[in-house]
């Protein structure tokens, strides 16, 4: 038995219309009626959430007498599509911070006069530095970005943001006095904070959101 044959049964059993199935899993009824006809196939998330449905065992829909491996190596490459985005996110979250970094200090050392410290310091150090640590880490959160690594960030960030302050503000100070200075550990702990911040605020809102889906269903 295909496994559109034994969605389509198994929908009928439920005493559930297309239309009725379609409203519950959140799609519309072409697509019911294109997973029953095996134009198209659904994904494991909706399969998960048909078998929750119909009443059925994800076991009954995924094996039957004959094998059913082009269905399976369909659901192996859309995970590995999932796989693929995830990472992309997670690189381009990643470069964008770099890259805002990277502005900082380009912009302190060869667009900043004396007179304009105090301006670079509101701007990139006090604002544009923070806002992005704060906005990378909620996205990384938000979207489950990194995987177990993501709480490797908040270290990260810090020791970035003390960097960006270290390489600029003492920098120039070092040059100008011939004193050698240590790094502020202060500032590698406020960034460390506000990534801290933002990702478990991430991680929040995307259990909030898992757990509105499973009192939807």
């Amino acid at each position: 038995m295909d496994i559109g044959n034994k969605i389509k049964n198994a929908r009928a059993k439920a005493g559930l219309t297309q239309e009725q199935a379609a409203e519950a899993l959140g799609v519309s009824r072409q697509t019911i009626s294109n997973w029953e006809n095996e134009k198209t196939y659904p994904d494991i998330v909706s399969v998960v959430k048909m078998s929750d449905l119909y009443g059925v065992s994800l076991d009954h829909l995924l094996k039957g007498e004959p094998p059913m491996s082009e269905y399976l190596d369909y659901l192996g490459e859309s995970t590995n599509i999932v796989k693929s985005r995830d990472r992309l996110a997670g690189l381009i979250l990643a470069a964008v911070c770099l890259g805002v970094w990277t502005v900082s200090l380009l912009a302190f050392w060869c667009f900043t006069s004396g007179s304009d410290a105090m301006g670079y310091s509101l701007l990139y150090l006090w604002l544009l530095l923070p806002v992005t640590i704060f906005t990378v880490s909620l996205a990384a959160g938000k979207n489950g970005c990194w995987g177990r690594l993501k709480w490797f960030a908040p270290p990260v960030f810090g020791l970035a943001y003390m960097l960006a302050q270290y390489a600029t503000f003492q920098m120039a100070n070092m040059l100008s006095t011939g004193i050698l200075r240590t790094p502020e550990w202060g500032m590698f702990l406020a960034g460390a904070l506000i990534s801290l911040a933002g990702m478990g605020l991430g991680a929040g809102i995307r259990r909030l959101k898992a757990r509105l889906r499973r009192c939807e269903k």
